[in-house]
């Protein structure tokens, strides 16, 4: 019993690495069918071209672009492009103002926008709320008009509350759609903030000698200017919001996503900057039940949650619709709701129309943070591979050349046993070419020219893992053990560098990834790949294997053509006891018939 489980854990670990070749081919060959997979892995910038695309900073008049804010954004946008699944994407600043982004593939429109918007979150409080449409020309402001129905008018009626029902916009990569509602997560359900955009009257100017606004509620901040500027917005011009002035510390006129509400905002209670996270995914229910309904769950720092915690226990007492708090994003309220109940833990979330992959789009820009500038598009054009396919066929040439002379050492040294190692290069390789593939596909991965270097050098590596094993092998031959008896104890020997080795290499590809330049990553990344896929090959192929081969009487019996003779190896005398076992023979013993040397 105890000598056939070594061939049967080795059948089982072939046939568990048979399983996973044919699930990723399967995989491969589903993504082509069904999806938009391809049979090649894809190319970087450097192999394929591009787009290059540069952005202009959108500045006052007067206003200079600091180097800081450029080189903050730059590392902003290298962090979303990423996020994206975008892979091998350069991004550099041009001069003293533009930042230069070049793309491996016609960017998609989440792209564009994951490089360009700014994706700053506020959270303000809601003074004034209104339809979105101007007030008429010589209309007095301060004379509202009731509307039991809450249709739009020239001014928003205080008896009237109508629930907002925003459809989507074309333009929001948000995916901010009917009903959007701002929750916050606390142990009662009651503390819900339900969504509520009330008409509330044309608020009254304060007066140019009242006292200083007393917090970010305070109704002494709708100036003549502000109530002047609230009345002239017309929120259904796709340009009403290219000029505006967005102050944390002071008010914000502006309109909601879809442009069917405007409002006159405090300043800002809550910054994006105290976010720490943001994720996306399905929301759960007080009895931990996942719904359908997709969130956006923040978190803040200390003091973010502190300041949230404390606008909600001030709003919650004051009338609508001063008791809603509007979340902002790049100058648009996304949701404006109600506080029903202060929310001592300060934590939120956002929930409503959004779709998983648009919600998981603005949890990264949030995540990443705010760009310190928004940009424009100054100009979108198609770039040509820096290296192209003469480089790629020389990297080719070279990897070939390398694996050639693997398989010219291997047959020299090892004789049939080489063959064993070709086998295993040939699976290593399919099981990269299988997952670098996929990874496209799935990942939007490209292999730039750094990566295919790290392909080539992987070949040394997985090479350098079968010599140990077999070296080991024949070692433990020398001292007369049987050929099984060697490959088990030479395979409990030979792991450990192979393990310690592999360890070695991954740790560095990880340190390469994380602090090299986006030039050299890709080098890295393929270094790790083929790191671990050189230890599930060794593992699951090359010893169970050769624990097999054991069995099989040209290897089991030392032919002098197999690679594990014991006379060519140069092991002591032994004697020859039958089905390849050989046993000691003592000095003073007589050579018997059919003894070997």
């Amino acid at each position: 019993m105890a000598s056939t489980a070594p061939r049967t854990l080795a059948r089982r670990a072939l046939i568990g690495l048979t399983v996973l070749v044919v699930a990723l081919g399967g995989v491969l060959t589903g993504s082509i069918l069904w999806s938009d997979g391809q049979a090649t892995p894809k190319l970087g910038l450097d192999l394929e071209g591009g787009t290059q695309i540069i952005l202009e900073p959108r500045v006052s008049s007067g206003q200079a672009v600091s180097a800081e804010a450029l080189a903050q954004a730059r590392d902003i946008i290298v962090q979303r492009v990423d996020s994206n699944g975008v892979s091998g994407a350069e991004v550099t600043t041009q001069g003293d103002s533009n930042i230069v982004v070049s793309i491996p593939e016609i960017p998609t429109q989440a792209v564009r926008n994951a490089i360009s918007q700014s994706s700053q979150m506020q959270f303000r409080a809601v003074l004034a709320i209104g339809s979105g449409v101007p007030v008429p020309t010589g209309s007095p402001s301060a004379s509202p008009s009731a509307s039991a129905s809450g249709a739009a008018s020239p001014s928003p009626s205080a008896s009237a509350s109508a629930t907002a029902s925003p459809a989507p916009s074309a333009s929001s990569t948000q995916n901010s759609a009917v009903n959007e509602a701002l929750t916050a997560a606390s142990p009662s359900p009651s503390a819900t903030a339900s969504p509520s955009e009330a008409a509330s009257p044309s608020p009254s100017p304060s007066s140019s000698g009242s006292a200083a606004p007393s917090g970010p509620t305070d109704l002494a901040w709708i100036t003549p200017e502000v109530q002047q500027a609230y009345d002239d917005l017309n929120c259904a011009d796709p340009k009403a919001l290219d000029n505006v002035k967005d102050v944390e510390s002071e008010p914000l006129v502006t309109c909601s996503d879809d442009g069917s509400t405007k409002y006159i905002l405090g300043p800002v209670a809550v910054s994006g900057d105290k976010i720490t996270d943001a994720t996306a995914g399905y929301q759960t229910n007080p009895q931990g039940v996942v719904t359908s309904t997709v969130e956006i769950a923040l978190t803040f720092n200390s003091e973010g949650a502190r300041q949230y915690a404390d606008i909600s226990r001030t709003m919650v007492s004051l009338p609508s619709p001063q008791n809603q708090l509007a979340t902002v994003l790049d100058s648009r309220v996304i949701v404006a709701p109600q506080f029903n109940e202060a929310i001592p833990n300060g934590r939120a979330s956002i929930t409503g129309g959004f779709t998983l992959a648009g919600a998981k789009e603005l949890a990264d820009q949030l995540k990443f943070g705010a760009l310190p500038l928004s940009f424009t598009e100054q100009s979108s054009v198609d770039i040509s591979p820096t290296l192209g396919g003469e480089q790629l066929r020389y990297g080719f040439v070279a990897g070939l050349i390398g694996l050639l002379l693997v398989v010219v050492y291997s047959l020299f040294q090892y004789r049939v046993l080489g063959f064993v190692t070709i086998s295993s290069i040939v699976v290593a390789g399919l099981l990269t070419y299988l997952a670098i593939t996929i990874l496209g596909w799935a990942q939007n991965y490209r292999l730039d020219m750094a990566g295919v270097t790290g392909l080539i050098v992987a070949i040394g590596f997985t090479a350098d893992s079968f010599i140990v094993y077999f070296e080991r092998v024949r070692d433990e031959l020398r001292e007369g053990r049987s050929l099984a008896s060697a490959v088990e104890t030479g395979w409990n020997r030979a792991k450990r560098t192979v393990l310690i080795a592999d360890g070695v290499n991954f740790l560095a590809a990880i340190v390469l990834y994380v602090l090299a330049s986006s030039s050299v990553r890709g080098f890295a990344f393929t270094l790790g790949l083929t790191t671990l896929i050189d230890l599930l090959v060794v593992f699951w192929f090359t010893h169970p294997l050769l624990t097999l081969l054991t069995r099989v009487p040209f290897f089991r019996d030392g032919h002098r053509l197999s690679g594990l003779d014991p006379r060519r190896l140069g092991a002591k005398k032994r004697s020859y006891a039958g089905r390849g076992r050989f046993t000691p023979v003592e000095p003073s013993a007589p050579a018997t018939e059919g003894s070997r040397a």
